[in-house]
């Protein structure tokens, strides 16, 4: 019987943890993504040899002094203009941002 009320107590634990951890950005998987899909306008990565020079790198929007990785996300899920729509989930916008901040430091 202890050990049923013991699984009862952590059962909550374990829940959050396996949420915390879906949740979180993955930067390798934005670099990813941002090679596929970002490569053709955006300078994304260091080794990268052309990009559109009217559009900015990843660098320099990770550098800026206002840079949040949360609104980048936000932004980066509402169609605008000048970028496709590309359909990305909250959690492909999340990890787009985090691998964004990698490249301003």
């Amino acid at each position: 019987m202890i050990g049923l009320h013991a699984f009862a107590a952590l059962l909550p634990l374990a829940f959050s943890v396996c949420a915390t951890g879906a949740l979180a950005a993955d930067a390798a998987n934005g670099a990813t993504m941002a090679k596929r899909w970002c490569a053709a306008c955006h300078l994304v990565a260091a080794d990268q040899r052309q990009g559109n020079p009217d559009v900015p790198s990843f660098a320099s929007i990770g550098k800026r002094p206002n840079f949040n990785s949360e609104k980048l996300a936000l932004f980066l899920l509402d169609p605008h203009p000048k970028m496709p729509n590309m359909g990305l989930s909250r959690q492909e916008a999340a990890d787009l941002a985090a691998y964004i901040a990698t490249q301003g430091k």
